[in-house]
């Protein structure tokens, strides 16, 4: 699952990555982005083509949603059940996107402990995370958007900690996800696999990380009291731009 992740690269950063044309939105960086939180996602302009970044809530509200508070329960889409689950199935038709992050964390329970790992590419470059989006409209007539992130199997790495992960897609598969290329559906579900084991990185980091209020890049620095498995203690990347 991804259920917290970061990205402290800024909004202007991130346009250039993904090549993002419209104005850059007004998004903080952050070292412990939650749920409910506004995410940087990729989507394509219906009518131009064009790719735009812009800030969605996190926590999908499908269109027939009574109530907003359903998102916090819709942060991530199970891969194995997208074109089918109602609260997605449209979505993954009409509405995927790619939402931006540089790393997520992880948590590895150890018997009543949970240690928190930080994982992210080992090039230090952003990760593009395979999403869904929507547009909720409230009583009042305005829209809420909002996304979810699509998890499958971890790798063999990652399952060490959880049987799930975030669908990290490569920049070549990002035209078909966007809808910039036409695909058929068992052509996106290819896509949604788990990234090779080598090209991810996994550190321990502080139990800070475990509340939302804490947010600052010391979050991702190497937690000197942990003693992880082997495999689950690498060097973090520069994150230099």
């Amino acid at each position: 699952m991804c259920g917290r992740y970061f990205q402290q690269r800024g909004p202007a950063s991130v346009a250039r990555y993904f090549e993002a044309v419209n104005p850059v939105p007004n998004t903080q960086p952050s070292w412990n982005r939650a749920p409910t939180q506004d995410a940087l996602v990729v989507r394509r302009h219906p009518e131009t083509g064009a790719r735009h970044l812009d800030p969605l809530r996190w926590g999908l509200v499908p269109r027939w949603a009574s109530d907003p508070s359903v998102g916090s329960k819709m942060i991530n889409a199970r891969s194995e059940g997208i074109t089918e689950k109602p609260s997605f199935r449209e979505a993954f038709r009409k509405r995927r996107c790619l939402v931006t992050a540089d790393g997520f964390y992880e948590w590895k329970t150890e018997g009543k402990a949970k240690q928190p790992f930080a994982i992210c590419l080992a090039g230090g470059e952003p990760m593009a995370l395979a999403g869904l989006w929507e547009g909720w409209r409230a009583p009042d007539g305005s829209i809420m958007r909002t996304c979810t992130i699509v998890t499958g199997e971890a790798n063999e790495k990652l399952s060490a900690m959880h049987h799930r992960m975030p669908m990290i897609l490569p920049r070549e598969a990002w035209p078909l996800w966007l809808g910039e290329v036409l695909a058929e559906p068992e052509d996106l579900l290819a896509l949604l696999r788990p990234c090779p084991l080598e090209q991810v990185l996994a550190w321990p980091v502080s139990p800070r990380v475990n509340k939302v209020a804490e947010n600052d890049a010391r979050l991702l620095e190497r937690d000197p009291l942990a003693m992880p498995p082997a495999g689950l203690d690498d060097p973090p990347p520069d994150f230099s731009e």
